[in-house]
């Protein structure tokens, strides 16, 4: 059986916290966001976890033959070892040089892209996928959509951009009676889908500090000894890397479990590892795996959606951050990488209302101390995000802009789109509805009434 350890790194940018009390002086990068916090945050997580755990793999990867792993590091993350743990990417690197790790590709931002714009993440992805190559020195050959969000749509534009293999969460009711530990074919088109086994899984990423558990100490060859006994091809055990040293902290033992784990598994005969796209090459699919958009899935909560946009305070949000997109898009630069900064799936995460064990692991992540107030901190942003908008637009890039929702004007049966199918119509229609498309291009392109009046008269 092929053993695969995925190892989720993403650390997001964090909102001040008085934003919504503080209007910005200006808006801009570096008066939303709390550059203090994140830089404390991710030394603390680079002394506990990135430095100490990838050291241990280092380490073990010179006593165990073939051991293999496979990261997925957002750029946002990247972005921060560069500048607060340079040396956790030259460990990096060192791995990928041994042909130890591969690393997946992933959306730059970590972000809801894929429910804004199918342009837009196809341009995080290879955003990502420059910045893993650039600073990693290796080139991701599988992808995850942001949280293992998954539907076969996903799985083919990813496999249209190159990527031979994709990783999602393996959700029972869609698995039904088979198992996650096969190789599957994705539903339309030929990628090779691998699928989390989200109980061995979590068994180490929630359970292995929890006294209350009945197998608790987890030890390592209790774990591999566990390994052994599953039935079937491929194991997939993807994790938040943050496990081995900041949700479960080094004094309960977890550096310990990793650095033992690979040499219990090495020692069993029926048990190999592989990274992702080893995994895909060396299994043959065992069914095709079907998950239509309208039942998309993800690894987070009731393995759907609403941990992002599952109340109205989300939806809200979101529905805000995606009517200011096309925007942002025409004007590009710090306004679009904003925009971007603004996509991160944390903001939304942080504003769920959810109960029970669901609501506690949003509370542990979220640095504001309640959905509410997270919700009003990350309104307060998109509304400094409009202001820069309106402070930076122009006549070009209402030029740009073109539009694929209610924004488009719907007259004499014509639907208009842009300034350029506007230009395209004749002098009659634009005299026939000269007062509406007037307002159309002073509400939504944001013209000049004499930019406008000049338009509707050529």
């Amino acid at each position: 059986m092929d053993v695969v350890f995925f190892f989720e790194v993403h650390q997001p940018r964090r909102l001040r916290p008085d934003l919504h009390r503080v209007f910005p002086r200006r808006p801009g990068e570096g008066e939303i966001f709390y550059e203090e916090l994140d830089g404390h945050i991710f030394r603390r997580v680079s002394d506990r976890v990135y430095r100490k755990a990838t050291k241990i793999l280092v380490e073990a990867a010179r006593e165990v033959p073939g051991l293999r792993v496979t990261f997925s590091v957002s750029g946002l993350a990247l972005e921060q070892f560069r500048r607060w743990a340079p040396d956790v990417l030259d460990l990096f690197r060192e791995l990928a040089s041994r042909e130890v790790a591969e690393f997946a590709a992933q959306t730059y931002y970590h972000s809801l892209a894929w429910f804004v714009d199918r342009g837009e993440f196809r341009e995080q992805v290879e955003m990502q996928v420059k910045a893993v190559e650039e600073l990693v020195g290796y080139r991701p050959r599988a992808a995850e959509n942001t949280e293992f969000i998954y539907n076969n749509d996903v799985a083919c534009f990813l496999h249209s951009m190159g990527f031979s293999t994709v990783v999602t969460e393996g959700v029972e009711w869609v698995l039904g009676w088979r198992s996650p530990n096969y190789l599957y074919k994705s539903w339309g088109c030929g990628a090779n889908v691998l699928v989390r086994n989200y109980r061995l899984s979590d068994d180490i990423g929630f359970r292995f500090g929890a006294r209350w558990w009945d197998q608790w100490p987890l030890t390592a060859d209790k774990y591999a000894a566990w390994l052994e006994a599953t039935p079937g091809d491929v194991v997939l055990i993807a994790v938040d890397y943050e496990t081995f040293g900041e949700h479960h902290w080094p004094e309960s033992g977890i550096h310990e479990f990793l650095r033992w784990l690979p040499r219990e598994i090495a020692r069993r005969p029926r048990l190999r590892f592989a990274t992702v796209s080893e995994a895909a090459s060396r299994n043959t699919p065992r069914d095709v795996l079907e998950v239509p958009p309208w039942a998309t899935i993800s690894w987070a909560d009731e393995r759907d959606l609403s941990a992002w946009l599952g109340n109205e305070l989300q939806r809200n949000a979101f529905a805000l951050l995606t009517w200011l997109y096309p925007y942002a898009r025409a004007l590009g630069g710090d306004v679009l990488r904003l925009w971007r900064l603004l996509s991160t799936s944390d903001h939304l995460y942080y504003q769920a209302t959810k109960l029970g064990p669901a609501g506690e692991v949003h509370s542990y992540f979220s640095p504001y101390g309640s959905a509410y107030k997270a919700h009003d901190v990350y309104m307060a942003a998109l509304s400094s995000l409009l202001l820069y908008i309106r402070e930076a637009w122009s006549r070009d890039a209402a030029e740009r802009l073109v539009f694929t929702d209610e924004r488009c004007f719907y007259g004499g049966g014509v639907r208009i789109c842009s300034l350029k199918e506007l230009r395209q119509m004749d002098k009659s229609f634009k005299e026939r509805h000269r007062e509406d498309l007037f307002k159309w291009l002073v509400d939504v392109f944001m013209l000049r009434a004499e930019e406008a009046a000049a338009l509707l008269s050529d």
